[in-house]
Parts: structure tokens; C-alpha cells; sequence
């Protein structure tokens, strides 16, 4: 049976150039509902900071978003949502967001997109892959709340896919493939969600971490929550990089982590310290 979609079909494709050690969007189309905020330089010319805006508000069921991301050599960019993504109740269609992110030599891409919000009944897909060159590196972080929570809404009708591909000279440095039925049985399963709202990663890829650095993630995670109330959290080291995992019930608490995490990444391996977009209300 084939799917018909009659929702938005938006596109955004944007390719930065770097010369002299300042960083350009030289390439910028997009197609509603996505637009792209004018490109602003908070840490100096170096880094390229971008905002992504959804003008419709909310994903539906039969939208299909792409995102195509193109650093040349050299070039660094950080890129973010203006606001958390809503992926509303299905009509029974499945939303699709599709991004291609292409790193190329030297360049250093940060994806840190605002918390993504899955309303009960929704279908939602994403698939992300990333191309690295030799010497790119590239970080990103997925933060997602299952149900309005705050109206006290569970995730019960629905699905929830997440594939996460890193690639380098045809080689896959990390591949994650994340699935969530809706459902009591998946949400409060120690296996799934463990009666949590949140699950979220973050992941550096394309240098090797030493294990004090991994060490490091983790006591920011414990000196930072003393409270036996809090969420779950873990740190891997990978062959070429970093993953770290949260499952709980506070934003706050997630983002705090992930943000001290990106702290200690830039200065261990880009020697400047993070810097926190103008968008984000945190």
C-alpha cells in the first residue's frame, strides 16, 4: 500500500565556505515550511552561527522535511532551531524529516537543534546521516519529550523512529537506529522509557577521546545532580569519539549536562570554550 502525502514538502540546503579563517554561508535556498535566519558571529568570524525556523509551527502527519548541509574545508558552523520542534497527532500519515550533513575536510560541524516535543498519536521518522572527511569532526544532540507532559499527556498511540548514520571514506564510525511504539507497555518498561518522558543523546565524532576526557563527562553529569530523584545518564567512549545517553523527566536538567559536555569538548579539541545562540531560552 502506498502512502499519500498532502502535507508540506519544505527543503533547506545550505553550504558554507571558509577563506582566511572566516566562515561564510555562501549558498542558502529554502522552501516553506523552513527558512534560515541571516547568519550571525557571536565568537568572532570563525564560526558560522544559523538559526532554523518551521514557519507552520508544528510537523503534521504527511509532512516531509529535507535538510541538506554542506561545509567545504575549513569551514565551521554551529546551526540550531529557533524554537522545539512539535510533531503533532497523526492523521494516521507518517511525518518524515530527512537531513544530509556533508563535512568536508578540516571543517567542524555542531547540529544542536532545540528539544523535539512528540504529541501523543503522532508518526514521526528521522533519518540523519552524516559524511566525514578525514580530519572533520562533528557533534550533534537529539533531546526528545514524548507527550505534553506538562498537561500530563503520555505518549500512548503512535511511533517514534530515530536512524543516526556517521560516515567516513565509506566507513561507518557510529550507527544509531532508535524505535519507540507507543504504548504503556514500551513507555513504563525498564527497557524503554522506564516511566520517563525523555530520552536524548549526544555524540562527538571523528577524533579519538581519551578516557580521562570520558571521565570527565561523567562527574560533570554526577557533581552536577546529587539528587537520587534524578534521570539516568551514561557516557561511551567510541572508536572515533564520544556518546552520551539521558533518560528522564527534565529538560533542564539534559540540557544542562549536554551544555557543560559541549563546554568541556571545545576547549579539550577546538581550544575555545562553547557559545551559547541568541535563540535558546536557556
Amino acid at each position: 500500500m502506498i502512502e499519500v502525502s498532502n502535507g508540506w514538502h519544505g527543503n533547506l540546503n545550505l553550504v558554507y565556505a571558509s577563506s582566511t579563517g572566516n566562515t561564510q554561508l555562501i549558498h542558502a535556498r529554502s522552501q516553506a515550511p523552513l527558512k534560515i535566519q541571516r547568519p550571525f558571529y557571536p565568537e568572532g568570524a570563525d564560526v558560522c552561527h544559523s538559526v532554523i525556523l518551521h514557519t507552520a509551527g508544528g510537523v503534521v502527519g504527511g509532512d516531509r522535511l529535507s535538510l541538506d548541509f554542506h561545509l567545504q574545508p575549513n569551514a565551521k558552523a554551529l546551526i540550531t532551531t529557533a524554537a522545539a520542534s512539535k510533531i503533532y497527532r497523526s492523521n494516521g500519515k507518517t511525518a518524515r524529516q530527512t537531513i544530509k550533513m556533508q563535512v568536508d575536510a578540516g571543517a567542524c560541524l555542531e547540529w544542536l537543534p532545540q528539544e523535539t516535543i512528540i504529541f501523543n498519536g503522532a508518526i514521526y521518522r528521522q533519518d540523519l546521516r552524516v559524511e566525514l572527511a578525514p580530519g572533520a569532526t562533528w557533534l550533534g544532540w537529539e533531546i526528545t519529550r514524548f507527550g505534553r507532559t506538562a498537561r500530563g499527556e503520555k505518549f500512548l498511540q503512535g511511533e517514534w523512529r530515530s536512524n543516526t548514520e556517521i560516515w567516513q571514506e565509506k566507513k561507518p564510525l557510529w550507527i544509531d537506529r532508535q524505535w519507540l511504539p507507543a504504548g504503556s507497555e514500551i513507555i513504563d518498561s525498564p527497557h524503554g522509557l522506564g516511566g520517563e518522558a525523555i530520552a536524548a543523546s549526544l555524540a562527538w565524532v571523528g577524533r579519538s577521546v581519551p578516557p580521562e576526557i570520558v571521565q570527565k563527562a561523567r562527574m560533570l553529569w554526577a557533581d552536577r545532580n546529587p539528587d537520587p530523584n534524578r534521570g539516568e545518564a551514561g557516557v561511551t567512549r567510541l572508536a572515533s569519539g564520544l556518546l552520551c545517553r539521558y533518560r528522564g523527566s527534565s529538560t533542564t536538567e539534559v540540557r544542562n549536562w549536554f551544555k557543560d559536555v559541549w563546554h568541556l569538548l571545545r576547549l579539550s579539541f577546538l581550544g575555545r570554550p562553547s557559545c551559547v545562540p541568541r535563540v535558546w531560552p536557556f
